[in-house]
């Protein structure tokens, strides 16, 4: 843990070495890519991943306290890097959750929301902070469910994609049901995504459930994606 440490320091450092690797021409097919809703740097995954190893190592790590402020100054900058950084910051603190942390967590999901930074805090974030806290789970699963904020809603869906066998299959049944009839492709994409991926575990549930549900094409194709049919 870092002594005397500095929240604008710190981030001034972190803008500094991506502006030091800035690449113009990925910047502009990587605004293109994300429909022009951000601004980027144009650096590419694995460089991103080298320039932010020694911002996220434990040593270095700033003090839980500091994370709120963190996260929300990084979420005003232009550039998706500094989402993408908060998020991988988040995470690693991500085992020692306390109970207000839902509320950063929906603040990232509902500000600057697009499906690169909403489903990497649906399953790799919420997921973990409703396996700490799962009496949270009902009140703020419905509170995303009656929202008209779709991406609370896809994180309703995502929060359990990585559940495996602790998937809550009657919670997911009971989500999938309250959004059916959605024409939203990102929530009919994600009903899709965590049934393709609950197959992998428990294919027979899955194929009973569409059988037995009125989803979307796209969702009923994208569920069964993995399982053969004979």
């Amino acid at each position: 843990m870092l002594q005397d440490f500095s929240v604008s320091d710190y981030i001034q450092s972190l803008e500094n070495e991506f502006k030091r690797n800035a690449h113009p021409q990925n910047a502009i097919k990587q605004k293109v890519y994300m429909r022009d809703q951000f601004e980027f740097y144009g650096i590419k995954a694995g460089l991103r991943s080298d320039i932010i190893k020694p911002f996220i190592q434990k040593q270095y790590l700033p003090p839980k306290s500091s994370l709120e402020i963190i996260v929300k100054s990084l979420w005003q900058k232009p550039q998706r890097e500094f989402q993408n950084f908060a998020q991988e910051l988040t995470e690693k603190y991500s085992k020692k959750f306390e109970k207000r942390d839902i509320v950063l967590l929906e603040y990232m999901v509902m500000n600057k929301s697009w499906w690169d930074t909403v489903d990497f805090i649906s399953y790799k974030l919420m997921g973990a902070y409703f396996r700490q806290f799962p009496e949270e789970i009902p009140p703020r699963i419905n509170k995303y469910l009656n929202s008209d904020n779709i991406w609370l809603q896809r994180s309703a869906i995502l929060f359990q994609l990585k559940y495996k066998n602790d998937m809550d299959t009657e919670l997911l049944a009971s989500v999938i049901h309250k959004l059916l009839g959605s024409r939203e492709f990102f929530i009919n994409k994600a009903i899709g995504w965590v049934l393709r991926e609950y197959s992998r575990i428990n294919p027979q549930w899955v194929i009973d459930f569409v059988h037995h549900t009125e989803l979307s094409n796209l969702s009923k194709k994208e569920a069964l994606r993995l399982i053969q049919i004979n």
